[in-house]
């Protein structure tokens, strides 16, 4: 595992890592070496733009940031880097992510952000796909990823449905 971080875990607050862990657990269990942390697009904007303009020059290859209500934080990320940039909308409003999700999907031509789900499931998934970027350089992880896969497909073909759910 390298000691210095591959991807970055960003989110808007403290709160946010309730959903984010997900992200730095699966980062964990596949021993990507990562860094996380709070950077507010509108609380910290002068952080968020030296994060963003010294991620490449650091190493970062990868930034998963999370943001819930207004989500600002991805795009405003990829507006100043070309480190690929996975958004997650977190469920932090009374419209439960739905608004995250369209501040982060609606990003204007040019600046790209790869959005993921509302949620924890968006949060695993980032991590997964951050992993996937960098098994394209990294045989070994590479052969992690599809060792994970295939177990989550021995589960899907251990499963059975019991005799009366099963429509006949």
């Amino acid at each position: 595992m390298a000691t210095s971080p591959l991807v970055g875990v960003v989110m808007g607050s403290k709160s946010d890592y309730s959903c984010m862990g997900a992200a730095v657990r699966m980062l964990q269990e596949f021993g990507v070496a990562y860094e996380a942390r709070v950077v507010s697009a509108h609380r910290t904007p002068d952080l968020l733009f030296q994060y963003a303009t010294e991620a490449r020059g650091r190493g970062l290859r990868c930034i998963i940031a999370g943001a819930g209500g207004a989500a600002h934080l991805p795009g405003m990320l990829a507006a100043k880097t070309i480190v690929p940039v996975f958004g997650v909308p977190v469920n932090a409003t009374s419209l439960n992510g739905m608004d995250s999700l369209l501040s982060i999907v609606q990003m204007p031509k040019g600046i790209p952000v790869g959005t993921l789900a509302i949620g924890e499931a968006g949060a695993v998934n980032a991590a997964l796909l951050a992993i996937a970027v960098l098994a394209t350089t990294d045989p070994a992880l590479g052969d992690r990823l599809e060792q994970w896969r295939a177990a989550r497909e021995k589960v899907v073909l251990a499963e059975t449905l019991d005799d009366e759910s099963v429509t006949k």
